[in-house]
């Protein structure tokens, strides 16, 4: 999925604040215009399809640090999850490997080789009807999400807020405000002018480096069962992998929702991706989270 797509999606589905301040950034004599900066997004967007379509030639591990927090926003439990992510016949699937930094019991790691083995056996025996079926779905939620990138471009005012430089790379600055009165074409982009954002572009390649997304008015949805609250937030960073695609490197979050008016959610969530490996062919599941070819 899109990154920025990822950024909407995970804010209406969580209602998320992260509480770090945005960072200075040197203001530049070239300033972007306005339309500039709409076909730099625009071209953001393209480069989103090719890294999804190149991220299917990766494994990664997924390390989700989640703290439940009391009334006060104090601590009361936290869980780790650690997971590697597969690609299996064209299918990305999560296997557990730890649990609060320790393996898995012996049990835990059965059930989950077992689990996964049943994808595999499914993917195996997968009619060339049922693949088509299936390769032509996701090529259509790939396209949807492309389109709902490309809206962002045309649904915000923006201004460019300076150079920054991330990771030793030259950044671009861009403040995002939601257009007055704009009409969202997509039935996903509804929720857009309820956001305003920064974004830092990679100056070279017209890639996002990292979004900071704010809630700047309360979003209801499910019939007004669950609720996002204004100032929430989210911060989504990527890295350059291998010289040739940009990935996920870190999500941070925190939840301040209430679901069915009643109920309220508090939690910190982490979301740290390390150790991408690139393959050839279709992966197999073998013992200690190792990662083999199929030739």
């Amino acid at each position: 999925m899109h990154l920025l797509r990822v950024c909407f999606a995970l804010v209406l589905a969580s209602g998320v604040m992260f509480s770090q301040e945005t960072p200075q950034t040197s203001p530049s004599p070239a300033a972007l215009s306005s339309d500039q900066i709409r076909d730099l997004i625009r071209k953001t967007a393209d480069n989103d399809v090719v890294n999804d379509k190149r991220q299917r030639d990766y494994t990664y591990i997924q390390r989700d640090e989640q703290h439940k927090l009391d009334g006060k926003g104090q601590t009361k439990s936290v869980e780790i999850k650690t997971s590697e992510i597969l690609e299996l016949y064209g299918e990305q699937v999560e296997r557990l490997i730890s649990k609060d930094d320790k393996p898995l019991p012996e049990n835990e790691s059965k059930k989950e080789e077992e689990r996964l083995q049943k994808v595999i056996d499914k993917r195996r025996n997968e009619s060339d009807e049922d693949r088509q079926k299936r390769l032509q779905k996701e090529e259509k939620e790939r396209e949807q999400d492309h389109k709902f990138v490309l809206e962002v471009a045309d649904a915000y005012n923006f201004r460019f807020a300076g150079v920054d430089v991330l990771d030793g790379r030259e950044t671009y600055v861009i403040d995002g405000d939601p257009k007055p009165g704009y009409e969202p074409h997509l039935k996903q982009a509804k929720i857009l002018p309820k956001f305003r954002f920064r974004a830092w572009i990679d100056k070279d390649e017209s890639q996002w480096k990292k979004l900071d997304i704010e809630c700047i008015d309360t979003v209801s949805f499910g019939w007004f069962i669950a609720r996002i609250h204004k100032g929430s937030r989210m911060l989504l960073e990527q890295t350059r992998v291998n010289d040739e695609i940009w990935l996920p490197l870190r999500v941070s979050i925190r939840l301040d929702a209430r679901v069915a008016l009643l109920k309220e959610y508090n939690l910190e969530d982490d979301v740290t991706y390390r150790d991408y490996k690139k393959f050839r062919s279709a992966t197999k599941v073998v013992p200690l989270g190792e990662v083999s070819e199929q030739k």
